[in-house]
């Protein structure tokens, strides 16, 4: 690892629970906080740093598994959060008082920078007032998080394109939440165009996207109960083979938990 190097460790993904840490040699940040602030702590010390150290936190949309922890780590490390208006609108009444001098607006479609760090925000498709994801840009190299959504589309994709490592969804697969215990409406939900990509759908996605510079694709936001990590990781590694990429020699696909954190990661 260089000194100069932007870090990433995926603390938590899957439906029960969304935390992401980026570092670079000037900022320490988190995208979400879907646990609470006890576990979002351990995670971190499990990785070797600390939440003291951290100095924003992005949001992405207001569901539980994203937000559970944000007010109180807002209060207790004094972090700054930024969320576009219509986020913040719907999660006010969620996470508590929230100074405001800590309140920050960062719209869809916008790009701010933080010294060493440009964060580019862009929109998704899923059942939020107005979810929208981050692609991190740090002397040269790029990261990408997008999960939580029902397609991608072809303006989003030329956005995150060729990216040096993915943060990206494969919820559910498809049988296994047909045949599940879920009620009907929520599997219409989950299945739709403002629902989440299945293990195909984020691999078709992921094939359009990625590039020479790729070489980091984390496999996130796992359903607990429609789908499994070797089943995903399976679906996807061989829709790529098949399409004759170089899995394992040109670009790692890497499995995420919804409990373990992803060892600190140089992208």
């Amino acid at each position: 690892m260089s000194e100069d190097d932007m870090k990433i460790s995926v603390l938590a993904s899957g439906s029960t629970g969304n935390v992401t840490y980026i570092e670079t040699p000037q900022h320490k940040m988190l995208v979400d906080a879907g646990l609470s602030g006890k576990k979002i702590e351990a995670l971190m010390n499990s990785i070797g740093r600390d939440l003291s150290d951290v100095d924003a936190l992005f949001l992405t949309h207001e569901h539980t598994d994203h937000i559970k922890g944000a007010g109180v780590l807002a209060r207790r490390y004094n972090l700054d959060l930024y969320a576009n208006q219509g986020t913040w609108n719907a999660i006010t009444p969620k996470i508590g008082p929230i100074p405001e001098a800590q309140k920050n607006i960062f719209e869809v479609g916008k790009t701010k920078s933080f010294g060493d760090l440009d964060v580019e925000s862009f929109a998704v498709s899923h059942d939020a007032a107005e979810p929208q994801f981050y692609e991190f840009h740090h002397n040269g190299k790029s990261f990408v998080i997008l999960t939580d959504t029902g397609y991608v589309s072809e303006r989003v994709e030329g956005q995150i394109e060729n990216a040096d490592a993915y943060l990206f969804e494969v919820n559910h697969d498809v049988e296994m939440l047909r045949m599940g215990s879920y009620p009907w409406p929520l599997k219409q939900r989950i299945l739709s165009d403002h629902g989440h990509l299945s293990n195909e759908a984020g691999a078709n996605a992921l094939m359009d996207v990625m590039g020479y510079n790729t070489k980091k694709i984390f496999l996130g936001h796992l359903s607990l109960h429609n789908n499994m990590k070797e089943l995903a990781h399976l679906t996807v590694a061989s829709m790529m083979k098949n399409k004759d990429l170089g899995v394992g020699h040109d670009f790692q696909l890497l499995d995420t938990d919804h409990a373990v954190a992803s060892k600190l990661t140089v992208i």
